[in-house]
Parts: C-alpha cells; sequence; structure tokens
C-alpha cells in the first residue's frame, strides 16, 4: 500500500523545511525564464511550436511495483501521443523520501519540472515559491474541472482554486470479514455504523479458545493518526484553527477536542476489554492481521482492497462498508488521501512548465483515469472514467470498491473534509499517535493524553509559521 507518509523518517525530512522555505520565501516572484527566480505564471501552448525537438519533463514520483508500471504505462502513451514533449518518470522512493529530494532539490536550485508529492506535503507546496498554482495553466485554457470529484478537488483547493492536480487518490473504508460476521450471526450487508455499533459487533465476534486465548479478535486498525484524522472529520470536526489552515496558516491543532478524547476513549476500552487487538503502529502489523482472518473488523484505505481480496482468498471472503461516524448523527465525512502533481516554476523553462501541464491535462482525462484506477485500485479523479468498460469490468470484479465510490459521493464538501493543511503535519500526526497511544495502553487518561500531545505541537507551529510569514 502506498501511504499518505512513512513514520520514523518524517519528522527528520521536515526538520530543515523551515529554513527552505525562509531561504526561497525571501526569492520572491517574477520573471519568465529559465534561472530567473521567478517564472511562476501559466503560459500558452504557442510556446511549444517554438522550441526545436522535444521539451524533457523530468517526472519525480513514489509508485513502485504495479503502480509503477501504471505509471510507466501513463507515461508511455503520452508520449507517444504527441510529438513536442516527453516526460522521463524518475522513482525518488517512498513519500517522505520524496520529499526529502525535492527538499535538497530547492536549496541546489535544481528541481524537476514536475513532482508528486503526499497530501500533507501541501503547506509546504505552496510557501515554498517554487511552484505554478494549478488553477493558473486552468484559467488560462479555460480548462474544465467540472469532473473531477468534489470531494477529491476539495483538499487540494485554496480559496475555491486548485494549487496542484489531484493523482492517486484514496479513501478510508470498514473491511469486514464476511464468514466471520455470518458465523456470529451477523449480516455482513448490514455493517455497524458508529464507534458504539463497531463495540457491539465485536462483542459478538471476538472468540475464545478452550485455553481462554483470543483466536479471533473483533476488531483491529493501526494506530495511525491518519484515522483520527477521518473520524474527527466524520463528525464534521477541523482538525486544526484558522479554517483546517486554508484561512491562514493554522497556529495549533484541535485534536484534544471532545471528540478526538471520545475516539482515544472508545479505542482504549475496546482493547482493555479484549474485543480489539493492539498491533501498535506499523500498518504493516494491523494489515498482517486481518489477512490472517484472526481480525473480524478493519480500518485501513481503499488502496489495500485488491491486495487484501487476493491475501484473503480460499480463507475467508472480504466485504466493505463506509469508514464509521462517531455518532448517528454526525454530520461529516471522510477525507482522501493519497498524492498530487505540481509543476515547478523556478528555474524552468516556459516549454518545460507548458510540458509539465500537457501532461497533466492528459492523465486527467477519463481513459487515462480509468487505466489508472485498474492498474493501481486508487480512485479516479475523474469520475466519468467509472462510465468506461474496462473500469466497470474491474469494479464488477472488485464490488467491494463500490463502497468508496458511494462513501465519496455522499460526503458534502466541507472545512472538515478537505483536511487540515499545516506546515508540521507530519509532526502533528506523529503526536496525535503519541496521544492515542498513552490512552490505549493506559499510561495516560484519555483527556490529558490528548491535550498534552496538542501542546506538543503548539512549538513546532509557531518556528514554522515565523519562517514564513
Amino acid at each position: 500500500m502506498t501511504r499518505h507518509a512513512g513514520r520514523g523518517r518524517l519528522a527528520r525530512v521536515f526538520a530543515g523545511f523551515a529554513a527552505v522555505v525562509t531561504a526561497v520565501a525571501l526569492a520572491g516572484c517574477g520573471g519568465g525564464s529559465a534561472g530567473e527566480e521567478g517564472n511562476l505564471e501559466a503560459v500558452g501552448a504557442d510556446v511549444l511550436e517554438k522550441v526545436d525537438g522535444k521539451v524533457t519533463v523530468e517526472f519525480w514520483h513514489s509508485m513502485k511495483g504495479a503502480n509503477a508500471e501504471a505509471l510507466n504505462q501513463l507515461v508511455s502513451d503520452f508520449n507517444s501521443s504527441q510529438d513536442k514533449v516527453e516526460v522521463k518518470p524518475l522513482f525518488k522512493g517512498d513519500y517522505d523520501e520524496t520529499l526529502a529530494a525535492y527538499k535538497q532539490s530547492v536549496q541546489r536550485k535544481s528541481t524537476p519540472e514536475l513532482v508528486q508529492i503526499y497530501d500533507i506535503g501541501t503547506r509546504f507546496m505552496v510557501d515554498s515559491k517554487q511552484i505554478v498554482p494549478m488553477y493558473k495553466f486552468i484559467e488560462l485554457d479555460k480548462f474544465s474541472t467540472d469532473d473531477i470529484e468534489p470531494n477529491i478537488a476539495n483538499y487540494y483547493q485554496l480559496d475555491g482554486k486548485l494549487w496542484s492536480m489531484p493523482f492517486n487518490s484514496s479513501t478510508p473504508l470498514l473491511y469486514i470479514n464476511a464468514d466471520a460476521f455470518r458465523k456470529a450471526g451477523l449480516d455482513p450487508n448490514k455493517p455497524p455504523r458508529t464507534l458504539d455499533e463497531i463495540t457491539e459487533y465485536a462483542k459478538k465476534l471476538t472468540i475464545k479458545g478452550p485455553d481462554g486465548k483470543v483466536v479471533q479478535y473483533g476488531f483491529n486498525a493501526a494506530i495511525y493518526g491518519w484515522l483520527l484524522e477521518q473520524l474527527l472529520a466524520t463528525a464534521g470536526v477541523e482538525y486544526c484553527d484558522k479554517g483546517n489552515g486554508r484561512e491562514g496558516h493554522a497556529t495549533k491543532v484541535l485534536f484534544d477536542s471532545p471528540e478526538a478524547v471520545k475516539i482515544a476513549e472508545w479505542w482504549h476500552d475496546m482493547v482493555k476489554n479484549g474485543w480489539a487487538s493492539n498491533t501498535g503502529r506499523k500498518t504493516d502489523d494491523a494489515q498482517a492481521a486481518f489477512k490472517s482472518g484472526t481480525v473480524a473488523m478493519h480500518l485501513e484505505s481503499t488502496s489495500v482492497l485488491r491486495g487484501y481480496v487476493e491475501a484473503a482468498e480460499g480463507k475467508f471472503t472480504v466485504a466493505t462498508a463506509p469508514f464509521p461516524k462517531l455518532d448517528a448523527d454526525s454530520p461529516g465525512g471522510t477525507i482522501i488521501g493519497g498524492a498530487s502533481l505540481w509543476i515547478n516554476g523556478v528555474g524552468h523553462t516556459d516549454a518545460e512548465k507548458r510540458g509539465a501541464w500537457e501532461f497533466v491535462k492528459f492523465a486527467l482525462q477519463p481513459e487515462q483515469q480509468a487505466a489508472w484506477h485498474v492498474g493501481t485500485g486508487y480512485v479516479p479523479v475523474n469520475r466519468k472514467a467509472l462510465d468506461l468498460p474496462e473500469d466497470k469490468e474491474w469494479v464488477e470484479k472488485y464490488p467491494q470498491f463500490t463502497s468508496a465510490v458511494d462513501q465519496l459521493h455522499a460526503t458534502e464538501p466541507s472545512v472538515a473534509t478537505a483536511g487540515c493543511i499545516l506546515g508540521v503535519m507530519p509532526e502533528a500526526r506523529k503526536a496525535s499517535e503519541d496521544g492515542l497511544e498513552q490512552s490505549i495502553l493506559g499510561t495516560k487518561p484519555a483527556q490529558e493524553a490528548m491535550a498534552d500531545a496538542a501542546a506538543a505541537v503548539k512549538k513546532e507551529i509557531e518556528k514554522y509559521n515565523k519562517s514564513v510569514q
């Protein structure tokens, strides 16, 4: 699975970002040719006609395995579709490694023309003053974005305008062992919708062996900050202030809210009573538990769906359901995850910028999005892709995916479901995990654990904001 970001290296990757932002912020904008500090405006297609030969667009990405194969095919299809631009994909490691490499390229003034950056890197990318906001090309070309899924576009917008182009997107789901449900007398087609209902189901799904040890837990999830963000969003609660960082730089996180404390207490009680297993923060361990059949309910991203179905083949049937809410009357919905595409302007020619935009437009078309969806399992950014025969065939093979589409369409875009953009979001996510883990293990009461975690981030936020304001 391609996650939002790694854990161990994350804070180290971001540690030097404030200094980088400070340096580039002093450069300002303006100009129009390679080597100048600005060049952050969109340019028309005519610039490509003035270039002898092909324009090269270096594209840094974090895709590997089947995802890399799908991306390389997408690039190949684009390169053969025209004769003015050649995109050269370059794998730079996982999300945080790519971002670290990008930071270094900013310092060296040698950024790639196009880069894939995970969602929580958005604030830094905006503050870096290296990129041409995607909306400038959209406005110049009068390019329609009407078919982009609104809840996907919502994350990458500021003031209603797209700063980057959504590329690989995912959404969280409740995964279910359908066989375990039936054995417990439960209907997998009537899944739990709230945390309290998960508790009730988990009691019935927890099985102990003759020796009194649990052989099947009712519930499990990794102690992953992204899942807390999702649960807060379903309650309509913002993760950070200033309109989730969209009305100005956020000054504090809000994951010490009553709703967050309720989540931490619920999770603690589930583990304490033996209805949920605690596999810690490693997502691989939580995923392995579900794939082994020893967990009946599990929270994870859509991006693992195909892998789960294949791993469970011959052992049990995987079913999916919408991500649970705190309460039946919770007004919100989930936040998307994944990454987006950013066009760099500083140090690049007009033709290079335009070449990158031509590829971005190509990748967004329904045919390309259908191929991308089928090849990777990510949610297609362009909703028209779902109408194409090859996409319908894939969904027929993996009907569990319809839960993701239905959930995406049922969510009303809002400030809460847009997600928080924060310059130190990785540190904030880690801190939230610290609080959750302390509560789950019982080393601190939930209220104290989440309050301490939120307070721990405040200095980092102040330091970052001071460097960019």
